[in-house]
């Protein structure tokens, strides 16, 4: 099982090199089928006791978008609304009720519920890292990524999670990225000015 190779340039091409984030989209739909296939990828990165806590919005529908637009920064909504696909990456405030059936042999329900600040700390984090693992997954599947954070939080919870338990973290605009759009690509810093080695 763990007899890995490293990946081939092109996948880790298509995965980060040559990876960008895109603005402006192809007139080309994201079907349901590579939605389930893009969960059924993405939901197999680890969380913490696997407890799971993203949760995600797939949006699609001319009328869902509409409801998505009073929520988004204005230089936003152009290229949200032309993405055949739209997600809002949430989290679940009550994602230990499902320990039960994501650890069996484990009963990690006491260790969260009623602690407010582990729970954000626990939610925020590991709906991040699986949001990340989507945008990874799409571009697997040869789909291409607009990850931003240009809206209000709170009117997202309101129009869309109003009585329930979710909360929003980030957008994600999902598609067939039209490379015309494309700036060139910024700098990122070199390993010495991110990273140490001790």
């Amino acid at each position: 099982m763990n007899n890995h190779s490293k990946l081939n340039d092109a996948c880790l091409n298509q995965l980060f090199l040559e990876a960008r984030s895109f603005n402006v989209w192809q007139d080309k739909r994201v079907s349901e089928e590579i939605i389930y296939e893009l969960y059924d990828l993405l939901k197999m990165g680890p969380t913490s006791a696997n407890g799971c806590p993203a949760r995600f919005l797939f949006i699609k529908s001319k009328e869902a978008k509409g409801r998505l637009i009073p929520c988004l920064m204005e230089k936003n909504i152009n290229k949200t609304m032309q993405a055949p696909l739209n997600v809002i990456v949430s989290w679940d405030n009550e994602f230990y009720e499902y320990f039960k059936t994501l650890t069996p042999n484990q009963d990690w329900k006491p260790f969260f519920e009623g602690k407010l600040e582990m729970v954000h700390s626990t939610v925020f984090r590991n709906s991040s890292l699986q949001g990340a693992y989507m945008i990874l997954a799409a571009r697997a599947l040869g789909l291409d990524c607009g990850p931003m954070s240009g809206f209000d939080n709170g009117k997202v919870d309101k129009e869309f999670f109003s009585n329930t338990t979710w909360r929003s973290n980030f957008i994600c605009n999902i598609g067939y990225g039209d490379i015309s759009g494309l700036y060139p690509r910024n700098p990122r810093l070199e390993f010495g000015d991110a990273c140490e080695i001790i």
